[in-house]
């Protein structure tokens, strides 16, 4: 093969033409934005598929028969997996919140009812949510918790606190000193 002409039409190229960074360009330009709309048919981040799409591409190292078409088959492949994994990932954790029956205690009252305490649990944003289950469930310190997240374990005990603070309000309640988790 020789140099490709980015004038020249990127479906007609022969199939066996290296793949110059000026071609993933003008198939980038050309394609990417709808590429993403079509991803976001099945995923909400859709610029990841894209990405992993092109970078495959370039890994190829030769245009394809047909560019536009073969990268709408991996955008199309990619997506629908990762949807998978995201939709398997979404039931693994209902599962898991499921089987961690969440006991609020104080003294003189009556436990909260685990299925409210559980939808309240899942209403927190993920990094409250996470460091929660960390710190309850999983029996780590607040240093252990941000080395973890990427934080300070001064943010995470912060984290930490707000959670506290957004479920005692979710759940009408002005106490919420002592969480365990208690089996089936």
């Amino acid at each position: 093969g020789g140099v490709i002409s980015i004038n020249h039409s990127l479906e007609a190229l022969p199939r066996m033409s290296r793949i110059s960074p000026e071609v993933i360009a003008t198939l980038f330009d050309r394609h990417a934005a709808a590429l993403e709309l079509f991803a976001a048919q099945w995923i909400s981040t859709p610029a990841d598929v894209v990405q992993e799409a092109f970078l495959q591409l370039v890994r190829q190292g030769r245009v394809p028969d047909r560019p536009a078409a073969w990268l709408y088959r991996v955008v199309r492949n990619g997506a629908i997996s990762a949807a998978r994994r995201n939709a398997r990932r979404h039931r693994n954790e209902q599962a898991a919140i499921g089987q961690a029956r969440l006991r609020f205690e104080a003294e003189g009252e009556s436990p909260i009812d685990a299925e409210l305490a559980a939808r309240a649990l899942e209403a927190l944003a993920d990094e409250k949510r996470e460091v929660v289950i960390a710190r309850i469930w999983g029996g780590l310190t607040f240093e252990e918790i941000g080395k973890c997240a990427a934080i300070s374990s001064s943010e995470a005990h912060r984290r930490y606190e707000a959670a506290l603070a957004s479920l005692r309000q979710k759940l009408g309640v002005t106490w919420l000193t002592k969480m365990a988790t208690t089996k089936r």
